[in-house]
């Protein structure tokens, strides 16, 4: 059973596949944690794992007791003021301008599968028998707030989900300050921190730390997720590596402002808490009102960091994602944006379709440009309808030719946005997210539109449905330029200002929800300025985001790599573009562009009207052999092999293999080469040890066993007596190995 509640002593148990959970009720009623980690045995009393005592510098509950400290013993999910000086869990501000909560355990429950969160992306199950539900039910009798905490466990896999809801059952307006989505604690600090950080087109890069006392926090204050900080943590002990050793990850499904903090205090006591970021945030919680918190997905492996990102991998991929689209093969794209940017009609629109059809390419996205009288960046966002100038004929004979040469087509959006140069700010200027009286600050000629208001979501579902009914749109691409500045909302009271954020994000996932929902067969992929918005929440609606902006080949690596901790390889879009590439002005091979992009949802990005015969058939060959491995590239177990992080960072590898372990695709990219190098070799993961392998383009037969732990020989590069005939070899240049089992 995943879940065993101990009903004498309170203590509930949840097992997954390979981890334990345990928790209890304390003796003032809050819950109090005892263990999280590697799966043991179930038994009647875990209470020995508890640790009261006497310490001189602590206050504690109660007088006879000065054993009972909050501020040494390990909680669930903790207030503060009443002896425990970290920071909280949650706050409530009341009327009477208290913050003091006493919630104690009332009941519990446990059910089959897991259910929705309402207006909040979460993970799913299918069927019941996936996993179970422990609710836990506690009260504060004198604020009249019950207080809810949510945890699922899987049968087979080793992840516990939680969450919190808030329910006013009294007839006073209490406020949420402080409202995360969970809180667990470790009995020592012997971790490294790790984290996923950046800036716009140098996204989610792995940055690791080892703790200390004090406070280790990562968070966006931006309105989005950003590209800054990514929601999601990690804590390994010091000896973990990829395939070894102990690792907790803590992922937030949501995608505004986030916190995710590590706190270690004088007894080096580790506490982890994540959820929506308290800063400039607050929430009304009227007579019967309710307000639920984001999930947080807690994972654990004890065979590395690897293992890790496989429990994330599948389960997004299987049971967050969802749709039409969540296991077909994602189809092979050309954006026109690097090929054309604004300056295009319909011919030179068909031109570049009909040599990308050519070349075998499925999907063609007309990228901005296409509506009002956008011409350039300054003007037109809102106005949904068709720039006559540019196409007299309309989107639907556009698409409709596009779908004559059996390919689909696809249209960029972005309707968060608005330009101040534009009908709908002319008729709505109190639309958008503004301070009255304030200057509003503009970020790429653009501005905000306020998504707390439902008339804002209403228009933009009304309009963006139309255009995609009529022009049979298959594929979106959802754009999302900048962050949020002034935050405030015309529609809403001052006692509400702080909510706006968080009332934003209910919007996008409304109008996502109603379009996924209208439009079931269309394929929609997340953006936000790249990667500005890649997390879990915008997985729940569109199956693959834009990894980034940046799509250099080398820059990609570490994008790409980064990416992987934490989300599946078929939600990463990842494109060949032009050279001199248009972000870093670097010149790379076709080829490394593709061995790099291959590892995603691939796709070109640029203008293939202008190469040479010899480049066309390339690309030909290129989009033949990725469709002949698209499955395991996609939905093929993924494996790190070599850091772009270390210390030299003069290389990367990582590979795909099959469900099957039948066939295996492995990328190794030397980014700069050395001087007669010494003798390098690639040791390979995943593969069936008994298997007897090939590998394409060279002699001979390997067992798996063989190739995992005496490695591929590279190729050692120029060493000085060679004459000519080197083609590998230098800077930026790459090589794919493909493994098939015979």
């Amino acid at each position: 059973m995943p879940i065993t509640i101990a009903e004498q002593n309170k203590q509930f148990h949840l097992q997954g596949k390979d981890v334990s959970y345990i928790f209890h009720v304390m003796k003032n009623g809050h819950l109090g944690h005892l263990y999280y980690g590697k799966k043991i045995r179930d038994r009647d009393s875990f209470s020995h794992l508890a640790k009261e005592e006497h310490r001189v510098t602590s206050s504690y509950v109660y007088e006879d007791d000065p054993t009972f400290s909050l501020d040494l013993l390990k909680q669930e999910y903790p207030s503060y003021g009443t002896s425990d000086y970290r920071e909280p869990a949650y706050q409530i501000e009341q009327q009477d301008g208290s913050r003091i909560t006493d919630f104690t355990y009332h009941s519990h429950v446990v059910t089959k599968g897991k259910p929705p969160l309402e207006g909040l992306p979460a993970v799913y199950t299918e069927g019941d028998d996936e996993a179970e539900t422990l609710t836990i039910k506690l009260v504060d009798t004198h604020l009249s707030i019950d207080l809810y905490l949510s945890y699922t466990v899987f049968h087979d896999r080793n992840v516990i989900i939680r969450s919190a809801r808030f329910v006013n059952s009294g007839e006073g307006i209490q406020t949420l300050t402080r409202a995360l989505s969970t809180s667990v604690e470790f009995p020592d600090a012997n971790f490294e921190m790790a984290q996923l950080s950046g800036s716009w087109s140098r996204e989610r890069h792995f940055e690791e730390r080892p703790l200390v006392h004090g406070l280790h926090r990562i968070q966006s204050t931006r309105g989005t997720s950003s590209s800054q900080q990514n929601p999601f943590l990690m804590l390994k002990r010091p000896e973990t590596t990829e395939s070894l050793g102990e690792v907790y990850g803590f992922s937030l499904v949501y995608s505004g402002n986030f916190l995710g903090q590590v706190e270690v205090d004088q007894y080096d006591v580790t506490r982890v808490t994540m959820g929506i970021n308290p800063f400039d945030f607050s929430w009304e919680l009227h007579p019967g009102e309710a307000f639920q918190t984001p999930e947080v997905v807690m994972a654990y492996s004890d065979k590395g960091m690897t293992g890790l990102s496989h429990q994330y991998q599948n389960l997004y991929q299987k049971r967050l994602a969802r749709g039409n689209w969540r296991d077909e093969e994602r189809p092979i794209l050309i954006n026109n944006w690097e090929a054309t940017y604004f300056d295009f009609d319909e011919e030179k629109l068909l031109g570049l379709a009909r040599t990308a059809k050519a070349a075998g390419v499925e999907l063609f996205v007309l990228d901005d440009g296409w509506f009002g009288k956008r011409n350039d960046d300054t003007t037109s966002l809102g106005d949904w309808f068709i720039d006559q100038e540019k196409l007299p004929k309309g989107l639907q004979s556009l698409s409709d030719q596009i779908h004559d040469l059996d390919m689909m087509f696809g249209l960029w959006f972005e309707p968060e946005m608005v330009s101040r140069e534009s009908e709908l700010f002319k008729e709505h200027p109190e639309w958008i997210i503004h301070v009255p009286e304030r200057r509003s600050s503009t970020g790429r000629h653009q501005l905000v539109l306020d998504f707390s208001n439902q008339e804002v979501v209403d228009l933009l579902f009304e309009r963006m449905s139309a255009i995609i009914r009529e022009a049979h749109v298959d594929y979106v691409k959802w754009d999302m330029n900048r962050y949020m500045t002034e935050i405030g909302s015309c529609t809403l009271p001052a006692s509400r200002q702080k909510e706006v954020a968080h009332r934003y994000i209910l919007g996008v996932y409304d109008l996502y929800e109603r379009l996924t929902h209208e439009f079931p067969d269309v394929l929609f992929e997340s953006c936000a300025s790249g990667g500005a918005r890649f997390d879990p929440g915008m997985l729940y609606y569109a199956p693959q985001a834009w990894t980034s902006d940046n799509t250099d080949a080398i820059e990609r690596l570490k994008i790409q790599y980064g990416t992987s901790f934490v989300y599946p390889i078929s939600s990463m879009g990842a494109h060949v573009s032009a050279v001199p590439n248009h972000q870093v002005r670097r010149i790379t091979s076709l080829k490394t562009r593709a061995d790099v992009a291959y590892f995603g949802t691939f796709g070109y990005e640029l203008d293939l009207t202008a190469m040479g015969e010899q480049e066309l058939h390339q690309v030909a060959n290129q989009i033949s052999w990725y469709k002949d491995h698209r499955r395991v590239f996609q939905y093929g177990t993924f494996y790190r092999l070599k850091s772009p992080f270390a210390a030299d960072g003069a290389a990367t590898s990582w590979m795909s293999v099959s469900d099957d372990q039948s066939i295996a695709v492995v990328g190794h990219y030397q980014v700069l080469a050395k001087p007669n190098p010494g003798y390098d070799r690639l040791f390979v993961k995943g593969l069936d040890p008994d298997g007897e392998y090939e590998i394409e383009g060279r002699e001979g037969t390997y067992y798996g066993d063989e190739l995992m732990n005496a490695g591929i020989q590279l190729d050692s590069g120029y060493n000085g007596s060679q004459t000519g005939g080197i083609e590998e070899t230098g800077d930026f240049v790459s090589t794919l190995f493909t493994l098939k089992r015979l």
